[in-house]
């Protein structure tokens, strides 16, 4: 078996690892079938980041990158009792199961969003409809980037904790996702918890990014 790089399918930013023998289809299929032209800044940031994994840096930023899922996903379960879909991670996911505690992805997606912390709403198992997902999904690297460790995601565990905290206590008279979203503006625990979110996270740089006193 012979993995050949599609040179006609690079020149968009992709590339496709195939047999020897299909090469001519592939790259017949590619250009003119389905490109229109090259694009050579995608080209840049392709031949860049092939050149990045290659290094040693980016085999230990990987790696911590797994470390760091894997605390943050223990810090939910272990200490406060939360259920992940898979029970834990061995990657750069954290895929959490809100159900237990009857919230939906939906709105802890916008209460995090509130407190200055980005996740995405996400279905899980048992779902009725992606519409209304379960869960959230959760991932280490940009935080990792930003030089976070494992103790530092324990104590991003313990802010997603008082996240759903507050938005328990939030749609007991907010059930609906508008109410529920307009009741966070203005609400005491949620100014308090991005504060200290904010606080937190400007200990750490983002490259390309300056943080004013």
């Amino acid at each position: 078996t012979y993995f050949i790089v599609s040179r006609v399918f690079l020149l968009s930013s992709g590339i496709i690892f195939f047999k020897k023998q299909f090469e001519n289809q592939i790259n017949n299929s590619v250009f003119p079938g389905l490109q229109g032209g090259p694009h050579i800044h995608q080209m840049a940031g392709v031949a860049t980041q092939l050149k990045e994994v290659c290094s040693p840096s980016f085999k230990e930023y990987s790696d911590q990158v797994c470390k760091n899922a894997a605390a943050l996903a223990d810090e939910l379960t272990t200490k406060y009792g939360y259920k992940l879909a898979t029970g834990g991670t061995e990657n750069h996911l954290v895929l959490w199961d809100l159900k237990p505690q009857s919230l939906t992805g939906s709105k802890m997606q916008v209460i995090c969003d509130a407190v200055s912390i980005t996740l995405n709403k996400n279905s899980v198992l048992g779902d009725k409809s992606a519409l209304t997902p379960g869960g959230v999904r959760i991932g280490s690297p940009a935080l990792t980037t930003r030089g976070f460790k494992e103790e530092h995601f324990r104590k991003v565990g313990e802010f997603l904790h008082r996240a759903v905290t507050v938005a328990c206590e939030i749609q007991k008279e907010k059930k609906l996702l508008k109410d529920f979203t307009a009741a966070l503006n203005g609400h005491p625990d949620v100014i308090a918890l991005k504060k200290d979110c904010q606080t937190f996270a400007t200990q750490f740089p983002m490259p390309g990014v300056g943080f004013a006193d």
